[in-house]
C-alpha cells in the first residue's frame, strides 16, 4: 500500500494548482467556522440584547490565551506528522498521530478546568464591567466546558491537514455549521434560555465536527489511520512534538494574554465599546481566512517538501503563498473599510456600537497584508521547524510592544482608536523583523543540517 495518493501529497505536481486545492477547503472551513461564531453573536445580540452582545464579544481574547497554548503545542505535531508522510516514513507517522491524540485528550482535560476555575478572576482582572461580567462568566463557563472537543477537533484536524486531506474537515465544518445554527435559535431564540446557552450550541457543534474527524481518522485505508488501542504516549515522540510545538504554544498564550490588556482597555470604554469591537472581531474574523488558510497551507506544503528534501520547491511554493495571502487580505480589508459602519450595524444598530466598532475598524484594517504576511512567514518557519524564530518575533512585537505602546500611549491620548493603532503598528514591526530574517537566513538548508544533528543524536 502506498502511504499516500497523488491528491493528498503537496510534493508533486503544479505547485500553485496543488497549494490552491489544498488551501481552498480550509478557506471555506474557515468560512463557515467564522459564520457560525459570528451567528452566535447576531443571534445574542438580537434576541437578548447588548449587554449579552458585550458578554460574548470579549470572548476572542480569554478563549485564545487559554486554547492556544495547546494548540500551538499541536502545530508541532502537525510538522512531525507532514515530515514523515513528505518522507514515507510509515512507521513514525504511526507514532507520531497517536501520541498527538493522547495529548491533545489530556490537554482537553486540562483546559477544562483552568477555564471554569479562572474564568472569574481573569475577567474581573480584565475590569469587565459589572453590568456584563455575569453574563460573561456563564458564557465561559458553559464554552470551557466543552473545551475537550475543541481541543481534539483542532488535533484531528491537524492530522488530516498535515496529510494533505483538506477535504473532509471542510464537509464536517459544513454540517457542524448548521448543527450550530439550529442550536442557537432553538436555545437562545425559541427557549429563551440565555447567553449560556450559545456557548453550549457551540459547545455541541464542535463536539459533532471532532466526532465525524474521528471516524474518518479510524476508518481510512491508509497508514495515518487512528486505532484507538494504540492511543497512548510515545516520549521519543512527545519530546519532539514539545520541542516543535511549546514555541507556538508559548507564542499564543502570551499574545493572548497581551490582547487581554488591550481588551481591558477597550471594557474601559464602558460595554457600547465592547459590543462593537466585539462586533468588528467577528468581522475581522472573515478577513483573517485568507491568511489562516495560507498560512496553514504554507505549514504543510514546506513540512512535507522538506521531508522530501525539494528545496527548489519549497522556495517556490512560499513566493506564491505569501502573495495570494496579501493581497487577498488587503482587499477584505479595503472592503471592509468601506461598508464598517453596515457591517458592525449587522450584530447591533445602536448608534453608539456602531460609531465605536466602525472608528475601531478603520483604524486597522487596510493593514490586513502585513498581518497576512506575518501569519505566512510564522506558518512557513514551523514547517521548517524553526517555531522558535515566530515565537520570538511576535512576543517582542505582538506582546512586550503591543502592551508598552498602550501602556504609554493612552495615558497621553485615552481614546479608543489609540488601542485600536496598537494593532497596526506591532503587525508592522513583525512584518519587518520577518522580512530581514526571510531574505537573510539560510533557513531552508539550515532544516537539513538540523535534521542531520538530530539523526545522530
Amino acid at each position: 500500500m502506498a502511504l499516500h495518493s497523488d491528491r493528498n501529497t503537496l510534493t508533486e505536481g503544479s505547485i500553485w494548482k496543488k497549494m490552491l486545492l489544498f488551501a481552498l477547503p480550509i478557506f471555506l472551513g474557515n468560512v463557515f467556522q467564522q459564520f457560525y461564531h459570528a451567528f452566535d453573536s447576531w443571534v445574542v445580540g438580537k434576541f437578548i440584547g447588548d449587554t449579552a452582545l458585550a458578554a460574548v464579544s470579549s470572548s476572542g481574547s480569554l478563549i485564545h490565551m487559554f486554547v492556544g497554548f495547546f494548540n500551538g503545542v499541536a502545530m508541532g505535531a502537525g510538522v512531525i506528522i507532514a515530515r514523515f508522510f513528505g518522507a514515507q516514513d510509515h512507521r513514525n507517522l504511526r507514532i507520531a498521530i497517536h501520541t498527538d491524540v493522547a495529548f491533545g485528550l489530556s490537554a482537553g482535560v486540562l483546559l477544562t478546568v483552568l477555564g471554569v476555575s479562572f474564568t472569574p478572576t481573569i475577567l474581573r482582572w480584565m475590569g469587565t464591567p459589572a453590568d456584563v461580567l455575569p453574563q460573561s462568566i456563564i458564557y465561559f463557563r458553559y464554552y470551557f466546558c466543552g473545551a475537550v472537543f475543541t481541543v481534539m477537533y483542532n488535533i484531528f484536524v491537524g492530522i488530516l491537514h498535515a496529510v494533505g486531506d483538506s477535504k473532509h474537515p471542510l464537509y464536517y465544518l459544513i454540517f457542524a455549521t448548521f448543527v450550530n445554527m439550529a442550536m442557537d435559535l432553538l436555545f437562545v431564540a425559541v427557549f429563551k434560555l440565555g447567553v449560556g446557552s450559545a456557548a453550549l450550541a457551540t459547545t455541541i457543534s464542535q463536539g459533532v465536527s471532532a466526532v465525524l474527524c474521528f471516524i474518518r481518522l479510524v476508518r481510512v485505508r491508509e497508514p495515518y489511520r487512528l486505532e484507538v488501542r494504540a492511543i497512548r504516549f510515545d516520549m521519543s515522540c512527545l519530546k519532539s512534538i514539545i520541542h516543535f510545538g511549546l514555541p507556538s504554544g508559548i507564542q499564543n498564550s502570551v499574545i493572548g494574554i497581551a490582547n487581554l490588556v488591550v481588551q481591558a482597555n477597550i471594557n474601559s470604554f464602558g460595554s457600547a465599546a465592547m459590543a462593537g469591537c466585539g462586533a468588528h472581531s467577528k468581522i475581522e474574523g472573515f478577513a483573517f481566512l485568507p491568511v489562516t488558510c495560507f498560512s496553514m497551507a504554507l505549514s504543510t506544503f514546506v513540512g512535507q517538501n522538506l521531508g522530501a528534501h525539494k528545496h527548489d520547491r519549497v522556495k517556490k511554493g512560499v513566493g506564491f503563498g505569501i502573495a495570494c495571502s496579501c493581497i487577498t487580505a488587503e482587499l477584505i480589508g479595503i472592503v471592509c473599510y468601506r461598508f464598517a459602519p453596515q457591517l458592525i450595524a449587522l450584530f447591533n444598530d445602536s448608534p453608539e456600537v456602531v460609531a465605536f466598532g466602525s472608528r475601531h475598524s478603520r483604524t486597522i484594517c487596510l493593514f490586513y497584508c502585513l498581518l497576512a504576511f506575518s501569519h505566512c512567514m510564522a506558518g512557513i518557519m514551523r514547517g521548517a521547524g524553526k517555531a522558535t524564530v515566530p515565537m520570538v518575533t511576535m512576543l517582542a512585537c505582538w506582546c512586550l510592544l503591543r502592551v508598552t505602546y498602550i501602556t504609554i500611549a493612552v495615558r497621553f491620548v485615552n481614546e479608543l482608536t489609540t488601542v485600536s493603532w496598537a494593532y497596526p503598528i506591532t503587525w508592522a514591526c513583525s512584518s519587518v523583523i520577518f522580512l530581514i530574517y526571510f531574505l537573510t537566513a539560510d533557513w531552508i538548508h539550515n532544516f537539513d543540517r538540523m535534521e542531520a544533528r538530530d539523526k545522530t543524536a
